[in-house]
């Protein structure tokens, strides 16, 4: 893939209907993401023929454009070429229209993932620190109860102890709302004198506020409250603006901020967000003992197409809210290895077969992101969604590798993408066999696509063409497109 990010991001600009057509941009770990003044000022096809680009995601609010893994090198030299003091924001503009079902459910589904696509980092930054101490205390480098794997163990948590905060952060962007006062509201949550009290309330004590109870939650390691409690504070904000005195705004408006928005979140919005994402929880648990092995086998050929569609961020809180109340994920995360690798075999098969020295590099480079790294992506987007077959043969892998992995009873510890360097995290201290069925499943995965991919075949992109256009509907989040007439057998 080309390194000249310069070049990448000027075309990229010039598609999407220059510099004066973009309302926001952002970035997560392999997209950047645009909200556009005129989406119908956007050249699709030219878009997705600029060397460099993987693909296209386009929805009611955003353009993504798939980048890969240096997406952050590509995302500096877009703010660039922007206007000078241009303000580069996470959330999206207001949508216009009458509301539906579908208006509803991509809103829900758009602030969840623009809230925690930033915090991914953090909680994947903790979750390898915990495994560190965790292999640390397993071989037993340190003595058990050792100060320096409690403060590594402090470092891991500290993310998700105070994920209501870092949640509130995010969100405050996200809704465009004052983030301080975000932040201030979370931190009630985990206040070590609320959590205390929540404790004795737990214990059965009588805990009141103003006469009213207070129903004992625990805060800590939790995602709905402090998203909800967040855009509810957006629309309080505006609220108390407008009912207070200029003179007095310095200071009455903050503080009939806090003391509406704080006993909400405390009696009637945390609780509510807890029991949701507890119900979220339990609907898909459910879903896991009943058929055990087959819906991690389900979920592993399902979760290239969640991937494309971004609906895999849905499981982020469910995965952070089971591991911290039971230790480990037994169904998502497991299904992610099978899914991963797949893809990075099949990515190898295609830099085996493939004529074109462009689209080799280009997918030993994924192959690599998601073997390696558990960064399924620029595979998914650079190689599977474009020559079709390979991901029919990445979802027959996903399906076989997650029945395995549910068979061996495979379980997280943490939620880094699955890859080489994370496999750690599904090591189980009381059975030694977890890493022969870790190991298993990612040889299987690779082995089992690679073969399957030169099996069923593939177009070849000729090697004059640089990069084909795409006819595809835009409403899909595929990216795939017409190729050469002679397929590769």
């Amino acid at each position: 893939m080309s390194k000249n990010f310069a070049a990448i991001s000027q075309s990229i600009v010039a598609a999407i209907g220059g510099a004066e057509n973009v309302a926001a941009v952002t970035h997560c770990m392999t997209r950047l993401r645009f909200v556009l003044n005129d989406e119908s000022a956007v050249d699709t096809a030219t878009l997705k023929a600029i060397t460099g680009v993987m693909g296209v995601v386009r929805n009611e609010k955003q353009c993504q454009v798939i980048i890969g893994n240096n997406v952050s090198q590509a995302y500096a030299e877009v703010l660039k070429l922007l206007p000078e003091g241009f303000a580069v924001a996470s959330d999206d503009a207001p949508a216009k229209g009458k509301i539906t079902f579908k208006r509803i459910g991509s809103g829900i589904l758009d602030a969840l993932i623009g809230t925690m696509s930033p915090l991914i980092p953090a909680i994947i930054g903790g979750s390898m620190v915990k495994l560190l101490a965790m292999i640390l205390d397993m071989t037993g480098v340190f003595d058990k109860g050792a100060s320096t794997l409690v403060i590594l163990n402090t470092i891991g948590d500290g993310a998700f102890f105070f994920l209501p905060v870092m949640v509130a952060a995010s969100a405050a962007v996200k809704f465009k709302t004052n983030m301080s006062l975000a932040i201030a509201i979370a931190g009630i949550l985990v206040h070590p004198a609320f959590i205390d009290l929540m404790a004795k309330a737990a214990q059965g004590q009588k805990v009141e506020f103003i006469g009213i109870s207070v129903t004992a939650v625990k805060y800590t390691y939790t995602v709905i409250p402090a998203l909800c409690m967040t855009w509810l504070l957006s629309y309080i904000e505006k609220w108390v603006d407008r009912i207070t005195p200029v003179v007095t705004k310095n200071f009455l408006k903050p503080m009939l901020i806090m003391l509406i928005s704080a006993p909400i979140a405390i009696m009637l919005i945390g609780p509510m967000g807890i029991w949701i994402g507890t119900g979220i929880s339990a609907v898909v648990y459910t879903v896991h003992s009943y058929l055990g092995w087959l819906s991690v086998a389900i979920m592993g050929a399902a979760w290239p197409l969640l991937v494309m569609t971004g609906m895999h961020r849905v499981f982020t809180p469910t995965i952070i809210q089971t591991i911290a109340e039971t230790g480990k994920e037994a169904m998502v995360m497991p299904s992610e290895i099978g899914a991963n690798l797949s893809l990075g075999g099949s990515s190898l098969a295609v830099a085996w077969r493939t004529k074109n020295p462009e689209l080799r590099q280009t997918a030993l480079a994924a192959a690599a992101s998601a073997i390696v790294a558990g960064i399924s992506e620029p595979a998914l987007y650079g190689v599977a969604l474009r020559l079709k077959r390979p991901l029919i043969a990445c979802l027959i892998s996903g399906f076989i590798c997650g029945g395995v992995a549910g068979i061996g009873g495979l379980a997280s510890h943490s939620m880094a993408s699955p890859g080489l360097f994370t496999s750690v995290q599904f090591f189980d201290p009381s059975n030694p066999m977890s890493i022969v069925w870790v190991v298993g499943v990612m040889i299987l995965a690779v082995v089992i696509s690679f073969f399957t991919t030169l099996l069923l075949g593939f177009e070849d992109i000729p090697v004059e063409t640089v990069a084909p256009k795409n006819t595809a509907p835009e409403s899909t989040a595929s990216t795939a497109f017409a190729v050469s007439q002679s397929a590769v057998k």
